[in-house]
């Protein structure tokens, strides 16, 4: 079982950092440093601090080859957007994500092919699941 840190919770800076490591799926601080953004600051030292402190928290792991350190991730984005996400509802809306959505739905811009994705989603959760034969 992964083991993660009691404070296990991303600041926006190494989440941002996450993403990257993602997309890349195995990097050095450099290769890291050079995937950011035009926008975004590129000091490698900064980059690195948030490499350590994911490594930390359990979220990368690292190996040294040589004289050279790669990192990759120990947890699948999606695992990280449910954390995330619960967090934020908890302290939010006291666990009740119903008023999450209800915002999200009258204040975005949700597109007619949104709409038409949402109620289709929410068809399939009203159907009754069909029982499993073993034959």
């Amino acid at each position: 079982m992964l083991e993660l840190s009691k404070n296990r919770s991303m600041a926006n800076s190494e989440l941002e950092i996450a993403r990257v490591l993602w997309g890349l799926g195995k990097a050095t601080v450099r290769q890291v440093v050079e995937a950011l953004p035009d926008h975004r600051k590129r000091d490698f030292t900064t980059v690195q601090t948030y490499l350590a402190r994911l490594e930390e928290k359990g979220y990368v792991k690292s190996e040294i080859t040589g004289r050279v350190k790669t990192f990759t991730s120990r947890v699948r984005p999606a695992s990280v957007i449910r954390d995330v996400t619960n967090d934020f509802v908890e302290r939010l809306f006291g666990g009740d994500s119903f008023p999450l959505l209800q915002h999200l739905i009258r204040q975005g811009d949700v597109s007619a092919e949104k709409i038409r994705q949402l109620r289709a989603m929410l068809d399939e959760l009203e159907q009754p699941s069909e029982p499993t034969t073993d034959d």
